[in-house]
């Protein structure tokens, strides 16, 4: 596979970004942004960077072991922490910045853990397009140092897909998978119970094969997201009251499908009558 000249020298501008950092320690979720990162930090810096992933409930536990597999496929060291934003209510109870709280969290974990282990610079996966979305957690990240080698060099998403390919990743095509929290509509209280019902659903519909997909939670009602051109196989495929059954089993009420479809961040919808 070959790619564009233009990625090619974004590609050395990352390589020599992580040059001029010496060691650097990744803010390392397991998605395909965060990974890429730590794939070229460790290409450059090699036992100079270290990946760091933060567990808490609003992390699938398939996403963490995904995160740990493509670690140790990289070969990239890797160590887990636990983060409590889920003790603080300016983030349980879901305000339109629940992100600011959440990112100001991690950091506050990871800045400390950087400085005791001789790491100058914690670097996320926060690429160009990220920076055009509502996304008060990358104010929370700056505000702390830390740095986005993706968005410094103009990295798109669509680029960071293509670029993983050439490297060889071979999850260069895994769905964007926001923390669950991002299921909730802003103003509805978080609650570990929630967030493990909307874990459940989710895992439940990938494992008949689904890919890209959301379950929305609001109240007790479970709204189900799938791409557009794949409503009406699923609705013709799938036996709905069983699929009921089994998320009122997870516990919710209702179980509704989304007409509209598939779209990340439909949420944040209704910002533009709130900002």
């Amino acid at each position: 596979m070959t790619i564009p000249s233009s990625l090619n020298t974004k590609l050395d501008q990352l390589q020599q970004l992580f040059q001029e950092m010496d060691r650097a320690l990744i803010a390392y979720s397991g998605g395909v942004d965060s990974t890429l990162v730590a794939k070229i930090a460790f290409d450059v810096l090699v036992d100079r960077s270290l990946a760091i992933t933060a567990n808490s409930p609003s992390l699938l536990p398939e996403e963490l072991e995904d995160a740990k597999i493509q670690a140790a496929t990289i070969g990239i060291t890797h160590e887990v922490v636990t983060t409590h934003e889920m003790d603080n209510p300016n983030y349980t109870s879901n305000p339109i910045n629940r992100c600011y709280f959440c990112k100001s969290e991690l950091h506050d974990t990871l800045k400390p853990l950087a400085t005791e282990w001789g790491y100058p610079y914690v670097v996320d996966g926060v690429n160009a397009d990220d920076l055009q979305d509502y996304r008060p957690g990358i104010q929370a990240a700056k505000e702390r140092g830390a740095r986005s080698p993706l968005a410094e060099i103009g990295l798109t998403k669509a680029e960071v897909r293509q670029l993983s390919q050439y490297l060889g990743l071979s999850w260069w095509d895994k769905p964007a998978q926001p923390c669950l929290s991002s299921r909730f509509p802003y103003g509805e209280e978080i609650t570990i119970e929630k967030l493990q019902r909307v874990g459940r659903g989710e895992r439940y519909l990938r494992q008949l094969g689904l890919k890209n997909l959301r379950v929305r939670s609001e109240g007790n009602t479970a709204k189900i997201e799938l791409p557009p051109e794949q409503i009406k196989e699923f609705v013709l495929t799938h036996d709905l009251p069983q699929l009921v059954a089994a998320f009122q089993g997870f516990g919710f009420l209702y179980v509704t499908l989304d007409l509209e479809g598939y779209k990340s961040g439909k949420l944040n919808q209704v910002l533009s009558h709130s900002l």
